[in-house]
């Protein structure tokens, strides 16, 4: 009489990956977990939850990465540099930091110890299971769904007017009587210049390597590689004829097209986007239009809050004709078409803060500027508000955003920036800790924000995924960087007069 099959239960066999954090080994079963990587570049997202590290790039995809042991209850927001990232399956992928993974182990099924998960859970820990890994010992099995429920609680419903695949486009900006223009101003030479926003593409650093066009003209700079084409490069200083070399430290490439061509023009500093009247725009007097040299390239002018005249360009003036030939001749064809065919568009002003990049759409941004060193402050005021100043008769109040986003202060002031926002109901002026770029990218290429619960779900509206330079930007809701309580005390201040009755 032959024996007896062995039952299936007896046979079955499941897989886990073990891991440690915080010394303890842990495990998941094989089948959660689609893959192992190191750790990412994270950019980090204001008032997320403690156990949120911030947002990955994964193949051109968006995941949240949260940390292990803040899941756990640590406190601790140290990340060991030999940390490893467990890509999560499932319909929305998401990465689990941990200190170090060991290996794949194979347990029968009848030898998983369910009874056991209960006496084996310490203070904070969530078990689905106990099994044996060998010489390792004891592995702990997560229970990860309660876990992670627990950390990122969800809203009962989706955030009213948040579009599916799109920034909001409409319900933050106030709708002006008259048209403002905006320019971006910058020097060349000890001279402020502008363009008009409408015609600059991108603001960019100086590229560290530039392929140099061997005995071209002093205006030609060269060529460099910019989001996987070249742009040729031309010093402005030698577009208007004026002397002297640009200090490299502070360079500025202004994107721009010129008759279907991109070219960038290269600035010695970036001076502010500012927002302006077109009653304050005066045509260039006629004695200086018709004078030979670089004023001719002068359309317009406007006086600078500061007193300081600003001379408006026009991109098309600046070349000679044969240069615009060639230009015109090497177009870039990923430039504006012809056709019929429109190609929706974002505009963000990207600033930092404590090395993270962030984006504001550039329809709610009146002005960038340097930092007042004068600001009045406000007694019993909010940790938030730093205080309120006099803009041309308006008292805005002036925030710190490193406070707003609970980061420490910043070691030093020199090089802060003021961005002047306009939200619902009113404007504000925000301190930041440098104003990067403006970049304009297709609206299709703003992806929404993995689900987050809170203020930082309301806070952030997509991700732009810079894939080829490594950068991801978190695009921000100009209407939720106050919150409402904020928004009261401030709407408060303005019914009590502020600072303006001293």
């Amino acid at each position: 009489m032959s024996e007896a099959a062995p039952s299936a239960s007896a046979t079955a066999q499941r897989r886990f990956l073990t891991f440690r954090t915080a010394q303890t080994l842990y495990a998941l079963p094989a089948e959660a977990v689609s893959e192992v990587i190191r750790l990412p570049t994270l950019a980090r997202v204001p008032h997320a939850p403690h156990a949120l590290l911030g947002l990955a790039n994964l193949r051109g995809g968006v995941i949240p990465v949260a940390s292990l042991p803040r899941l756990l209850g640590d406190k601790d927001t140290s990340v060991g540099a030999g940390a490893r990232a467990l890509v999560l399956s499932g319909a929305h992928p998401m990465a689990l930091a941990v200190d170090a993974v060991e290996t794949v182990i194979a347990v029968d099924a009848d030898e998983v110890e369910t009874d056991q998960a209960a006496l084996a859970a310490e203070p904070g820990e969530a078990l689905l299971a106990v099994v044996r890994a060998g010489e390792s010992g004891a592995a702990k099995v997560l229970d990860l769904q309660n876990l992670l429920a627990a950390a990122f609680v969800q809203p009962a419903q989706s955030i009213p007017g948040r579009a599916a695949h799109a920034p909001r486009a409409t319900g933050t900006i106030e709708a002006a009587e008259i048209d403002p223009v905006k320019l971006v101003v910058f020097d060349v030479a000890g001279q402020s210049f502008a363009l008009d926003l409408d015609a600059v593409d991108e603001l960019i650093d100086a590229p560290a390597e530039i392929a140099r066009a061997p005995k071209a003209e002093a205006l030609v700079i060269g060529v460099a590689d910019h989001r996987g084409a070249l742009l040729p490069l031309f010093s402005l200083r030698g577009l208007l004829g004026l002397a002297g070399d640009a200090e490299d430290a502070e360079r500025k490439v202004v994107v721009t097209w010129v008759r279907g061509a991109r070219a960038g023009l290269v600035v010695d500093r970036l001076r502010a986007v500012s927002t302006t009247s077109p009653d304050r725009i005066e045509p260039t007097p006629a004695a200086l239009a018709a004078r030979i040299g670089g004023e001719t390239r002068v359309t317009a002018m406007v006086r600078g809050e500061d007193g300081r005249l600003v001379s408006i360009l026009s991109p098309e003036s600046l070349f000679r004709d044969e240069v615009m030939q060639r230009l015109i001749a090497k177009a870039d064809t990923t430039g504006p078409q012809a056709d019929d065919t429109e190609v929706k568009e974002i505009s963000v002003l990207v600033f930092r803060l404590d090395g993270d990049e962030y984006a504001l759409p550039i329809e709610a941004v009146d002005e960038v500027g340097a930092a007042p060193s004068q600001i009045t402050r406000l007694p019993k005021a909010p940790a938030f508000l730093e205080g309120v100043i006099n803009l041309r008769g308006e008292v805005l109040p002036v925030i710190d955003q490193r406070r707003r986003f609970d980061l420490p202060a910043a070691p030093s002031e020199e090089g802060r920036r003021l961005v002047i926002v306009r939200t619902i109901g009113r404007r504000a002026a925000l301190i930041v800790d440098s104003v990067a770029e403006v970049l304009r990218r297709p609206a299709e290429a703003v992806t929404p924000p993995p689900a987050l619960a809170g203020e930082a779900g309301r806070l952030v509206l997509g991700v732009i995924n810079l894939d080829a330079a490594g950068r991801m930007l978190l695009l921000l809701d100009p209407a939720e960087l106050l919150s409402q309580a904020e928004r009261a005390l401030l709407d408060a201040l303005d019914k009590d007069g502020g600072p303006a009755s001293r």
